[in-house]
């Protein structure tokens, strides 16, 4: 076909420029928005970014295609990786079609390519919404006249970032320590992180960014990138000393595939996960930006206002009992709380972790006349209701694993470890799918469950099918059948919420919020932890959709005691709730958490619609987050110290966000009691600011005001608005 002109998508700020003078279509630029442009001016743009050629390299130059292969001159991680019996290993594709798309929604381009030699065609969507969020989908399919299979090893999305682009973050962690930031340079070679735990981990890379070097949240230019995926995953950050093309290096993003587990015979087509790259030219509060306007504006996405809950587990844990469980509920109601959800131990033999999981059917012994008394409990006092499931788990002392051993995951030589005394459930068995579809939603249906808490407690290992007569790995089978659980339960009961927990934050990712509405971000409840946990969750969820709750004094997973003032400023942002015994609560802590409950439903619709924002520039040991109305001004700030400061003071912080026009009000908010000084005398302006304190917004915004020195564990909540 003829060489189609080059194409341009641009949206919120944004822009792709997609260079078409080869073989194959190329990213020529994405980045800022290089405005209208067209016709020459668009041409002469995909000329200058070509390349020469150096010595001891190609004659001619190397390019880094949508189909980048070594025929390009390539030489780092290809897009497709296969064979055909050992042969169709040198793909030489060709552009057979190149369809724009433009919506309100966004700009988009549908590259269709195809290799003779390999038998393959792959198609590109490349799209760019008006966010300027990009999203790229890949579709390969083996050619219906192909001889033999094609065993795929591995289809990645690579976008190019430029030279400037010097320095990486990702994240990794444990159970209870998700999503700590690492920062490394970007140097030459691949930085490449594979999780095949069968979930995206508690160690998910989860946003992997390039940028220029010191960036942080309210400075320097970042390119991230995510994979929109819940099964094993892959991604890499690689420099070539010759470069990609005309830029430094890539951002790649893919399914970490098992040997075998994605074979393509004639006609067969194999579905990338929808890979997610971001651009932002403010920091990382920038790219979050995108990102949080990108989910808040699905259909899907929740219209109510986040109910404050009561999570039964660290109040009772296995200890169901009718009696205690109606006064936990009576006290919920008592101090504002708007949902109760009955966590583990309701269902089958399941008295702890060792029996019961798959028996979805309301235990006799502990519930002799159903839910339907609790539930009833728990309506009469306005309040929702909602369930714990394990739906993809099963215990080997089980009446379902009795009767279908053969639903379980594992290889015929036998099974392998079992994590908290269970297995993985195969829920890509069409008989185990349709039996879990008509356990839970018979439940929903009877109950009038609101709410589903959905776990994972372990990790999907040795995840291959015995029902196919061989150990083919399943874990992307497994995770789209998963999929079509939820919207088939979602279809049935249109107004069902659903939490997506995995031992904590080990599923967090754009793929499982298409179909839930909440992530538990992390089973620690430690609000020290959890700050630093939650800080970088919200890079891509914004906070009502990240659960946060207040624990007791001393967190059951770490033992460290904390102020109560402390632990509910930690949870207010977030979808907040509570974890907590709370008739163990005396009279004085349930007043503050009914005062806490109120002043989190006044600033409700501020904390779960505004811009998030963080300071820079602070000790390891502050932080000060807020979350701004940029259409009113209002304005919530947390200022907040983990550990003791190097420096007697903390000196002048400029407030993020703040529109420096105009006049403002301050006011801290200490209806959950106030903040700890390491000061015999704090600055002038805090006590003004406990009555309302008028103030030049530039005050805040430009030339910032000296934050009290705090006591280690302590947070201060400050709230502006316009005067």
């Amino acid at each position: 076909m003829a060489s189609p002109s080059p194409v341009l998508l641009r949206g919120g700020g944004a822009s792709v420029v997609l260079a078409t003078d080869g073989a194959v279509p190329r990213i020529a630029h994405f980045g800022r928005d290089v405005g209208d442009l067209s016709g020459e001016a668009l041409a002469a743009l995909e000329a200058t970014s070509h390349v020469g050629t150096a010595g001891s390299e190609p004659d001619v130059a190397r390019r880094l295609g949508l189909w980048v292969t070594q025929h390009e001159g390539w030489v780092g991680t290809p897009s497709v990786a296969g064979h055909a019996d050992g042969s169709a290993t040198t793909p030489r594709p060709e552009t057979r079609a190149v369809e724009v798309e433009r919506t309100r929604a966004g700009e988009s381009a549908t590259v269709r390519l195809s290799d003779a030699a390999a038998g393959l065609s792959l198609t590109v969507r490349i799209a760019l919404d008006r966010f300027g969020v990009l999203a790229i989908d890949q579709e390969l399919e083996r050619h219906a006249g192909a001889a033999g299979a094609y065993d795929l090893a591995a289809l990645t999305a690579l976008v190019p970032v430029p030279e400037r682009a010097g320095e990486l973050i990702d994240f990794t962690g444990r159970w209870c320590r998700e999503r700590a930031p690492q920062r490394a340079p970007f140097t030459i070679g691949a930085h490449v992180r594979e999780g095949r735990r069968g979930r995206p981990g508690h160690d998910s890379p989860f946003l992997l960014m390039a940028g220029t070097p010191g960036f942080g949240f309210r400075s320097g230019e970042v390119w991230g990138a995510h994979l929109a995926w819940s099964g094993n995953g892959r991604y890499l950050a690689e420099r070539l000393p010759e470069g990609a093309g005309a830029h430094a290096g890539v951002l790649g993003l893919g399914e970490a595939l098992a040997p075998g587990e994605v074979r393509l015979e004639a006609g067969d087509t194999y579905r990338a996960p929808t890979a997610v790259y971001v651009w932002s030219d403010a920091g990382l509060d920038g790219l979050a930006a995108r990102l949080h306007d990108r989910l808040r504006a699905r259909p899907s996405h929740p219209a109510d206002p986040r109910p404050l809950v009561l999570n039964t587990w660290e109040a009772v844990y296995f200890d169901h009992d009718l009696a205690t469980l109606t006064r936990l509920v009576e006290a919920a109601a008592e101090v504002g709380l708007e949902r109760v959800v009955l966590d583990d131990g309701w269902f089958g033999g399941r008295r702890d972790t060792t029996a019961g999981l798959g028996d979805w059917v309301v235990s006799d012994a502990v519930w002799p006349d159903g839910l339907g008394p609790l539930v009833e409990v728990v309506r009469a006092h306005g309040m929702s209701f909602g369930l714990w499931f394990e739906p993809e788990m099963i215990n080997a002392d089980s009446d379902l694993a009795r009767a279908h051993p053969e639903w379980i995951l594992g290889p015929a030589a036998g099974l392998g470890l079992p994590m908290r005394g269970q297995y993985v459930l195969d829920v890509s068995h069409p008989d185990a799918w349709s039996y879990l579809l008509e356990r839970i939603s018979a439940l929903v249906a009877e109950y009038g469950i609101d709410y589903i808490k959905w776990d994972h407690n372990r990790e999907v290992l040795e995840a291959v099918a015995r029902r196919e007569g061989s150990d083919r790995p399943i874990v992307g089978a497994q995770t789209r059948a998963t999929y079509r659980l939820m919207d088939a339960l979602r279809e049935r009961h249109p107004a069902l919420e659903i939490e997506s927990c995995s031992a904590g934050g080990a599923r967090i990712d754009l793929g499982i919020l298409e179909r839930t509405d909440r992530v538990w971000a992390s089973d620690c409840n430690d609000p020290v932890e959890r700050g630093r946990i939650e800080r970088y969750t919200g890079l891509l969820l914004p906070p009502e959709l990240i659960g946060g709750h207040v624990g007791p004094p001393a967190a059951h997973t770490t033992g460290r005691a904390t102020d109560l003032g402390y632990r509910l400023a930690a949870a207010l942002m977030g979808h907040a709730g509570v974890e907590w015994n709370l008739l163990e609560c005396s009279p004085a802590e349930r007043a503050t958490l009914a005062a806490w409950a109120a002043l989190h439903k006044r600033l409700r619709p501020l904390l779960h619609g505004g811009r998030v924002v963080h300071a820079d520039g602070l000790d390891a040991g502050a932080a000060l987050d807020g979350v701004v109305d940029e259409g009113t001004g209002h304005a919530l700030f947390r200022w907040s110290r983990t550990d003791s400061a190097a420096a007697t003071r903390t000196g002048v912080v400029p407030f993020p966000g703040i529109d420096p026009e105009g006049s403002v009000v301050v006011r801290i908010l200490e209806d959950a009691g106030a903040a700890r000084l390491m000061q015999d005398e704090p600055p002038a302006w805090v006590a003004a600011a406990r009555r309302g304190l008028t103030l030049p917004a530039a005050a805040l915004a430009t030339v910032g005001l000296p934050l009290p020195t705090l006591a280690p564990q302590q947070a201060m909540l400050i709230e502006v608005t316009r005067a």
